[in-house]
């Protein structure tokens, strides 16, 4: 099963410069994270923007859309910021018998206490067990994001019911 990784930016590559939040979007972690986690199985990363989720607009959404679309193979994990996740999640539905499951991270995966590789890996086993359909994989669940909302004030997704 050959596997692409789409990575937008986000958090999950974000290097901070200072105290008081200074950022920019780095190099895709998803590189490292696969390298030091051993995989053993074909995969490629298509790194197509590197930009935080609040500044996505619908024309990078759509450029998400048209890159699995136009991308052989039916295994996608999209590395996206958690903050605008659950709308990416909505324009990539209706793409066939593609499975695209979303991850990203709460902190840096630069930190030394992140949830990059744990949601990575939760990522990566749904993506191989799921039906068709698209996906958020974040604090060790999988979401239907119609049924997720990203919780601000607790840093979590949680069910949309609470």
């Amino acid at each position: 099963m050959p596997l692409t990784f789409v990575s937008t930016g986000g958090t999950i590559d974000k290097i901070y410069f200072d105290a008081k939040s200074d950022y920019k979007i780095g190099d895709p972690q998803i590189i490292d994270i696969l390298r030091m986690a051993r995989v053993d199985f074909d995969y490629r990363v298509c790194s197509i923007l590197q930009k935080d989720s609040l500044e996505l607009t619908d024309a990078d959404r759509l450029l998400i859309r048209e890159t699995i679309e136009a991308a052989p193979g039916q295994h996608f994990i999209v590395t996206h910021g958690t903050d605008t996740m659950i709308e990416t999640a909505k324009v990539l539905e209706g793409l066939g018998d593609r499975v695209i499951v979303l991850t990203g991270s709460l902190t840096p995966a630069r930190f030394k206490q992140t949830d990059a590789e744990f949601n990575v890996g939760v990522a990566i086993g749904a993506v191989q067990a799921l039906p068709a359909g698209v996906y958020i994989a974040m604090n060790g669940r999988i979401w239907d994001p119609d049924t997720v909302r990203k919780n601000r004030d607790e840093n979590r997704f949680e069910s949309v019911a609470g």
